[in-house]
This record gives structure tokens, sequence and C-alpha cells, in this order.
């Protein structure tokens, strides 16, 4: 009992320093999340008005995706070049860039400009991904699972920011739906890079000869990493293709576009909310078992979105998917935490996302010609097959009992 008290004396100091991070990217996240939001709200319905043909609908959605995924290993190589603070900086410039280019491409009803500024968004996108790391940067091994959860429980806000500025601004510059929707998002992503000012992450020593970290393929080849990373894509890249199709499919079937904001809108606080007490389950009951429960909800929701499309199923389904997302993701990322030392962190996490979002960006794609070739249930259905092998994994990993930490 001694020696654990001595521990968790000695990780208090980290500890405080981690919570103080965890509350500014918190509410960074809450800003930055809210850009999200817009585009995947948006986005198919703009895409819609502005497409030469309705299969493309969903393109501006799958150009954010394949934005975050370009951006993943650059914003990796700015963070561990020039500090996690700059390259979140770098960021917010694109969050800014992201409203402005999107008016501009609303007011000449260029369909190639809204996707350039959906691409530009989602390199914003990449950035703020890095904040869940960035709060377990300080953090003892205890509060990491809490920091990541309280990062994304900024999510929350940003759930409920981003479709009531939706609500809100649409019809504000007639006959130009969404217009100053995204002047107002521009102005968000400025208010962030305020916030983002009073970030504090001590930078590291530079590592010492023959310290300098093991090569990344012998990194990734870890069980572990490779369980973590079926995990993140099986939560991620089908939550994605899921919720990009939602808000089209829910007009397309008579429900309108405040039913499909509103939708959104529990779906995004569902994806968020549970981060009041992930880290705790987590903690108590270990990252597998989170993980998943949540890979079983994501086939829950998948159900009920099967069975119907009232608004009914669309809304409860997102809300599944939503929860689903949480506890999947937060424990994926839990894991890669647990397979990097601390000179391997920015290459090793950088490419953990480069991996995930790269699948999301198929994912994004497929869900557009899906739901204008097959329909809203095949989307569902394709849920399935992903969802049960990345829990055969996790299955896998509980009966191996890997060591959880890097050594």
């Amino acid at each position: 009992m001694t020696a654990i008290a001595d521990r968790k004396h000695e990780a208090a100091p980290d500890d405080r320093l981690a919570r103080r991070n965890a509350i500014v990217l918190s509410l960074t996240q809450a800003l930055a999340g809210a850009n999200n939001t817009v585009i995947v709200a948006t986005g198919g319905i703009v895409g819609a008005m502005l497409a030469p043909e309705r299969s493309l609908a969903t393109l501006p959605v799958t150009a954010y995706v394949v934005g975050l995924w370009f951006g993943t290993l650059p914003m990796g190589y700015l963070a561990r070049h020039f500090g996690r603070r700059t390259a979140f900086q770098i960021g917010t410039t694109c969050g800014v860039a992201t409203g402005l280019i999107c008016c501009y491409a609303v007011l000449q009803g260029s369909f190639a400009l809204f996707c350039l500024g959906a691409f530009v968004s989602g390199l914003y996108a990449a950035a703020h991904q890095g904040y869940r790391f960035a709060a377990a940067d300080t953090a003892s091994d205890t509060f990491k699972p809490k920091a990541i959860s309280w990062v994304l429980l900024g999510g929350v806000a940003a759930g409920i920011v981003g479709p009531q500025l939706i609500i809100l601004t649409k019809d504000l510059w007639p006959p130009f739906l969404f217009a100053v929707t995204y002047l107002v998002q521009a102005s968000i992503a400025v208010v962030a890079a305020g916030v983002l000012g009073l970030l504090r992450i001590p930078k590291l020593a530079p590592p010492k000869q023959g310290e300098e970290g093991r090569a990344l393929r012998a990194i990734v080849a870890q069980p572990r990493f490779v369980v973590a990373v079926a995990c993140g894509i099986a939560s991620y890249a089908m939550m994605n293709m899921v919720m990009t199709a939602a808000p089209l499919a829910m007009v397309e079937c008579n429900h309108t576009v405040t039913d499909a904001t509103l939708g959104l809108q529990w779906h995004v606080m569902a994806m968020f909310a549970p981060s009041f007490f992930t880290g705790h389950l987590i903690s108590r009951f270990g990252v597998e078992k989170v993980t998943g429960a949540g890979l079983l909800l994501i086939l829950a929701s998948a159900a009920v979105s099967i069975a119907g499309i009232a608004l009914w199923n669309f809304w409860l389904g997102l809300i599944l998917l939503g929860v689903g997302w949480n506890f999947g993701f937060i424990g994926a990322t839990t894991m890669v935490t647990q397979c990097h030392r601390p000179a391997e962190r920015h290459k090793v996490q950088s490419f953990n996302d480069f991996l995930v979002f790269g699948s999301m960006a198929v994912g994004s794609f497929m869900s557009g010609q899906l739901l204008a070739s097959a329909g809203w249930a095949v989307i569902n259905e394709l849920v399935f097959p992903f969802v049960l092998a990345a829990g055969a994994l996790l299955a896998w990993q509980v009966f191996r009992r890997p060591a959880p930490a890097a050594s």
C-alpha cells in the first residue's frame, strides 16, 4: 500500500498539469468540433444542391475526410519538430480558411470550391485530432484514459454549438443557404486559436544517443498496436460511413432539414457525453471490455437503422452509434498510448491516425455511392463484417493477455 501511495504522490504534479491541459484542450475541442459538425451536417445537403449528379452529393464530406487523412502525417511532423501548440495553431488557420472558402463557394454555386473548403476543414480536423494525445503527454498512466476522455468531452458542447449554429444562421443570407453559417464557423476558429494560447506542454528533452526509439515497423508489428488500429478503424470508419449518409438519407425519406440537423446533434452529443465516465470505466473494468462494449453498441445501431426509416429509427440509431464510437475510439486511443515510449509518440500516433482516417476516407466515399445505388439499409449492413472482425481480434488480445505498456 505504501508503494502505491508513493507512486500516486509522485504522479500528482504531472497530473495537475495534465488536468489543466485537458481542460484547455476540452474547451478548444468544443470550438474546433463545431467545425466538423457544420461540414458533416451540411456537406451532403449542399453537395446535393451543387453536385453535377446525385451520386456525388456526399463528395464534400469525403473531401473533408481525405483532408483529415492527408493532414495526419504533416501534423505529426510539425508537432515533432516545432511542438504541438505550433501544429495546433496552424490547424486553426485552416479552420478560418474553411469557413471563408465554403461561404464563397455557396455564393458562387461552385461544387469544386465547396469540396476544396471541405478538404481544408479536414486539415483542421487532423490538427485537433491530436488534442487527445496532447492531453496524455503529461499524464500518469492512471490518468491517461481520463485525460483523453476529458478532451473528447468538449465534443458535447460542439454537438450543441454546431447544429444550433446551422439552425440559427442557415437562412440569414437568402437565397444562399448556409452562407452565414460558414462565416460564423470561421469566427469560431479564431476564438479557438486564442484558447490554445493557454496550453502548456513541456518540450521533451532530446533523446540521448541510442535512445531515439525503435523503428516504426517494429512498433506497429506489436499485436497490441494491430488490435488498437483495428478497433480504431471499426469504431471511426464505420461510424463516419453511416454518419456521412444519415443527413441526406433522412431528407430523402421525407424528414426535414431541421430533423436531419437535430438527429446529427443527438449523434454528436452521444459521441462525446459518455466521456464524463468512459475514462473511469476503462480504469475500473479494463480497456478491452470498454472497447468491446463500444463495438457491440455500433452493431446495435446498425440493427436499429436497418429495422426502419421512421425518424426514431434514424435518431436512436445515431445515438447508439455515437456512444459506441466513444467507447471504441477512446479504448483504441488508450491502447495506442500503451504501445510506444515518449520519444516514439509523435511518429506512432500520427501513423495510427493515418491508418484510421485513411480507412475513413474510403468509407466516406463509399457512403455516397452506396446511398445512391443500394440504399440506407445496405450501408448499415456493411457495418457488421468490419466490426465483427475487430471484435474477434480484440477477443484474441484478451486471451493472449499481453503486457499493457511499452518498454
